[in-house]
């Protein structure tokens, strides 16, 4: 099978984007990048990077860090299971390697949240081992480029492409063809209309001869979105309010929120249960914001503010954290929380 590595490689010598991580073999930079650019934009993971390479330019004093600080530097990002697993991971490093990463595709595998696409990253940049990435920009190239049907989001998909990645890799440098085929599929060979014209590729490529470069790679239909509808009940008490930590295996585990009563749907009807979770005081409602919405990969969460006035009450639901409007900024909080916190007028 013939490989597109050579044009791949001449491509991305004179094409690639100028990238920090690019500029080091260093495993603990490299996979600091790579788990943060998972589900994310370049543009907009480049800051997080830097962020984190500037608080810890070590993968030492990463694994020495407190998750909510961790937890607040990522904020914004999403997929919050990653930040928890990079600093695992860093641990994992520190305890059981020294503070070095291994050299060694199966040992990265049994670091905590490293799957194969980063192990193969990982292995293939910094230590120059012949192991094939396999994201999104490659299922998509290859499909095209080969004229693939195969389900990329299949089992018999997965397995199939990972074997065609492989095979074509070119093993004296798999680091610079691992990016290069990446780095062809986010900037040229994009998800919606790519400038096939003008291809260095369009005279091999199947998809393009067959016009169906539209209908791949090809993906079986998505579960069902499961839709969530949260109450946030925001209890002021003068520059006061209250917070707690979602510690359940659930959404946005360990990070903070306002009291929160879950419901069936929009309809139902709140006053009671907010009573009752008020320990059954007279309260006041000072403000109920409108619904908004907030799309994550299986669920539609729907969520609106209910303000409340403490006025000094004593009975208030326990485990909640009294916080005061400036260090309530300091604390790591899902997006509806962070976006609510922008609008409230004590805040600014």
């Amino acid at each position: 099978m013939e490989s597109p590595g050579d044009e791949l490689l001449r491509w991305y010598t004179y094409n690639k984007r100028e990238l920090p991580w690019r500029e080091t073999k260093d495993p603990y930079s490299v996979w600091l990048s790579e788990v943060i650019l998972q589900q994310t934009r370049v543009d907009q993971g480049l800051a997080y990077y830097m962020k984190f390479i500037r608080r810890f330019p070590s993968v030492g004093e990463l694994a020495s860090a407190d998750e909510d600080e961790v937890l607040k530097l990522w904020q914004g990002l999403g997929y919050y299971s990653r930040a928890r697993n990079l600093l695992l991971t860093a641990r994992m490093v520190q305890a059981e390697f020294g503070g070095r990463f291994p050299a060694n595709y199966d040992q990265l595998l049994r670091l905590k949240g490293i799957g194969a696409y980063t192990a193969a990253a990982v292995a293939s940049v910094c230590f120059k081992l012949p192991h094939a990435v396999v994201d999104g920009n490659v299922y998509r190239f290859l499909s095209r480029f080969y004229g693939i049907t195969t389900p990329v989001n299949s089992t018999a998909g997965k397995k199939e492409f990972a074997a065609l990645a492989n095979q074509i890799l070119d093993r004296t440098r798999p680091g610079e063809y691992n990016q290069a085929i990446m780095e062809f599929g986010a900037l040229y060979c994009k998800p919606q209309n790519p400038d096939c014209l003008s291809c260095i590729f369009s005279h091999r490529c199947i998809a393009f001869a067959q016009h169906s470069v539209n209908r791949l790679p090809v993906k079986t239909a998505r579960q069902k979105i499961r839709s969530r509808f949260f109450n946030y009940i925001l209890i002021r008490d003068h520059s006061h309010t209250y917070i707690r930590k979602r510690t359940a295996a659930d959404i946005w585990e360990n990070l903070y929120e306002f009291p929160l009563i879950e419901t069936t749907d929009k309809a139902d009807h709140i006053g009671e249960k907010l009573q009752e979770y008020m320990g059954n005081e007279e309260i006041a409602i000072s403000k109920i914001t409108g619904w908004d919405k907030q799309v994550l990969s299986h669920q539609c969460i729907y969520y609106r503010f209910i303000y409340v006035e403490a006025n000094g009450k004593k009975l208030l639901p326990e485990g909640l954290l009294k916080v005061n409007k400036e260090d309530i900024l300091n604390f790591a909080v899902p997006k509806p929380i962070e976006k609510e916190l922008d609008r409230m007028d004590w805040i600014n």
